[in-house]
C-alpha cells in the first residue's frame, strides 16, 4: 500500500513557485499578491487562512489579511471585494468559506472577477471548466490531480467513482477525472445522498474520491481490493483524550480501508496540503495572466 502524502508533492511544486519568484525579483518585477478575506472566527478558518499566508510568505509570495467581525453587512463585504477587484497590485482574491448565515455566498463569489478568482469558484470559471478550456480549477479537486500526477497514478480507462456532488469538490474533480486531458480520460460515476446502491457503485471503483463530510462513512466493505482512495473529507472530532480537544477525521475510516487500498490520502497531511499548493500555482497563473505572460518567460 502506498501512502499518497501531501506533504512532498505539495513541497515539489512551491519549490518550484519559488524559483519562478526568483526569476521575476531577477526581472525586477514584484512577485503575486494573494489577499485572503476572513470573515468571524471560526476555529478552521484561522487555521487554514494562517496556513495559506505562511505558504505565500515561505515561496516569496506577497499576502494579506483582511479582516471583518461576523456582524459586517453584505454590502460593506461586497464594497471591500470590488475595491479589491480594481487594486492593480492584487492578483488573487480568496474569500474564506463558510460565511455567515445573513451574507450570501453566491453573492459573493459572483461579485469577485475572473481573473482574480484563484479558488476557482465563479460560475465563469465552473463553465470553462465544463467546457475543458483554460481556467481557474478549484483548489481540491485541482490538488488532488496534482497528487496523482506526482505519485503517477493515471485515470485513463479507469472507473473512478466521486462521492459527494459538491460546486467546491463533487463536480470539478468529476469533470476533471473525465476530460480529455492526459490525467483525465477516466469513466466517472457521481454518488450522494440520494444514490440508492451507493455501496454497489463504490465497490466497482478503481479511483474512489470521498467528498461528501461525514466522518469515517466509507468502510472496507465499500472498497474494491487494489483501490486508489482519495479522501478529501476533513472534520473536527470531539476527542477528550486529544492535545486540542478535537482530532480531524477523513470521510474513509483509513485503518480498515488502508487494508484493501493500493493507494490512501492520509487525514491530515493528505489532499489538505495539496489545496494550498493548488491554490498558489492558481495565484501565479492569475498573476502572468493579469501581466501578459506566459511560464515562457521564466526559460529566457
Amino acid at each position: 500500500m502506498i501512502l499518497l502524502e501531501g506533504k512532498p508533492a505539495a513541497a515539489a511544486i512551491k519549490a518550484g513557485l519559488q524559483e519562478q519568484v526568483s526569476v521575476l525579483t531577477q526581472k525586477n518585477m514584484r512577485s503575486p499578491h494573494l489577499v485572503a478575506v476572513l470573515i468571524g472566527n471560526n476555529g478552521a478558518s484561522e487555521t487554514y487562512v494562517a496556513s495559506k499566508i505562511k505558504n505565500c510568505e515561505e515561496i516569496g509570495f506577497q499576502s494579506s489579511l483582511i479582516r471583518f467581525e461576523t456582524s459586517v453587512t453584505e454590502g460593506v463585504l461586497l464594497q471591500k471585494l470590488e475595491e479589491l477587484n480594481n487594486d492593480d497590485t492584487v492578483d488573487g482574491i480568496l474569500v474564506q468559506l463558510p460565511l455567515p448565515k445573513h451574507i450570501s455566498e453566491e453573492k459573493v463569489i459572483n461579485v469577485i472577477t475572473p481573473g482574480k478568482d484563484v479558488d476557482g469558484f465563479h460560475p465563469v470559471n465552473l463553465g470553462k471548466l465544463a467546457q475543458g478550456t483554460p481556467t481557474f480549477i478549484p483548489a481540491t479537486p485541482y490538488g488532488i490531480i496534482l497528487l496523482m500526477q506526482h505519485y503517477g497514478i493515471n485515470a485513463k480507462g479507469k472507473h473512478a467513482v466521486v462521492i459527494g456532488r459538491s460546486n467546491i469538490v463533487g463536480r470539478p474533480v468529476s469533470i476533471l477525472l473525465s476530460s480529455n486531458q492526459p490525467y483525465g480520460n477516466a469513466t466517472v460515476t457521481v454518488c450522494h445522498s440520494h444514490t440508492p446502491n451507493l455501496k454497489e457503485l463504490s465497490l466497482q471503483a478503481d479511483i474512489l474520491v470521498a467528498a461528501l463530510g461525514k466522518p469515517g462513512f466509507v468502510k472496507a466493505d465499500m472498497v474494491k481490493e487494489g483501490a486508489v482512495v482519495i479522501d478529501v473529507g476533513i472534520t473536527r472530532v470531539d476527542d477528550p483524550s486529544a492535545k486540542k480537544g478535537f482530532r480531524i477525521k477523513g470521510d474513509v475510516s483509513f485503518d480498515e480501508v488502508a487494508a484493501k487500498a493500493s493507494c490512501i490520502t492520509p487525514v491530515p497531511g493528505g489532499v489538505g496540503l495539496m489545496t494550498i499548493a493548488a491554490l498558489l500555482k492558481n495565484t501565479m497563473t492569475a498573476y502572468l495572466k493579469r501581466h501578459g505572460l506566459s511560464e515562457s518567460i521564466f526559460s529566457e
